[in-house]
């Protein structure tokens, strides 16, 4: 008898005759396939629909400034006004613009706001906090050194200074009542310091802390003359404003007022006097 060797699978796969049905392996494997073709297909047409939407990158998103009160962080600084038009809306019992001078005592009832710590032993109204930090940071960016002497005061601080300066006046020959009149102009009296109020910082240049006109010509004050309001600043008593102030020059007294009035203020010169004087009430 002759031997004939049996035919392997794989040749029994490709020599079945027509109308037979493929190995019951083969058929498991084609189910499998199945569904991974259909999803491939899916995929495709789907991305050819969608090809012109673009994800951008989390690396592409703007950083936020959480670091910034949510006016400034998410706002873009910027006024309706121009010079000489008139001073814009102003709510006058808003924290940030009350009115303290000669003339306006801060109120009996006056509440000492929640402070934040500064270096130093200073501190300042925790709500007006972020805009200094970042003012101070910006200006130390700009490859300068800007330095707080003097920030919140209480009632008692306020009464040393003032009688410390009168004192000075009256053993320079002024008489009691020259005296009580000058050092006013340059300390103001307790309970109408705007220190008291804790939105006021008196800031100058780490390479000239003399409190004098020269100070003006730092390079520090010239920043922040020229930036301040756009963290909601102002330059609190201008050299041709002491009339309506009641204090004389000061280029190192910045007052926090809210970017919207400070950016009024400062692009109409304006002092904070004639701000809320002008304002529609």
């Amino acid at each position: 008898m002759t031997y004939y060797p049996k035919p392997s699978a794989r040749t029994q796969s490709r020599t079945l005759p027509k109308g037979r049905s493929f190995p019951r392996q083969r058929r498991r494997r084609s189910r499998r396939l199945l569904p991974l073709a259909l999803l491939g297909l899916l995929l495709f047409g789907s991305g050819f629909l969608l090809g012109s939407t673009r994800v951008p990158s989390p690396l592409s998103q703007p950083e936020e400034r959480t670091d910034l009160p949510a006016q400034i962080a998410q706002e873009p600084i910027a006024s309706s006004t121009s010079p000489g038009s008139p001073a814009q809306a102003a709510d006058k019992d808003t924290w940030e613009l009350l009115l303290v001078n000669a003339e306006h005592p801060l109120p009996e009832d006056f509440q000492v706001p929640e402070l934040t710590a500064l270096r130093g032993g200073h501190a300042i109204d925790s709500r007006a906090y972020p805009a200094l930090q970042q003012m101070m940071d910006d200006c130390r960016a700009a490859g300068l050194e800007p330095t707080i002497c003097s920030s919140y005061r209480t009632r008692d601080k306020q009464e040393e200074l003032f009688e410390k300066k009168l004192d000075t006046l009256l053993q320079q020959g002024y008489s009691p009542e020259e005296a009580e009149r000058e050092a006013a102009r340059w300390v103001a009296r307790p309970g109408t310091s705007e220190h008291e109020t804790a939105l006021a910082v008196d800031i100058v240049d780490a390479a000239y802390q003399i409190l004098d006109q020269q100070q003006e010509q730092t390079p520090v004050q010239q920043w922040l003359m020229t930036h301040c309001a756009e963290y909601g600043f102002i330059l609190r008593y201008p050299t041709d404003k002491s009339d309506l102030t009641g204090i004389g020059y000061e280029p190192w007294h910045y007052r926090y007022v809210g970017t919207e009035a400070a950016e009024a203020i400062t692009e109409q010169h304006l002092c904070l006097e004639e701000y809320l004087r002008d304002a529609p009430t």
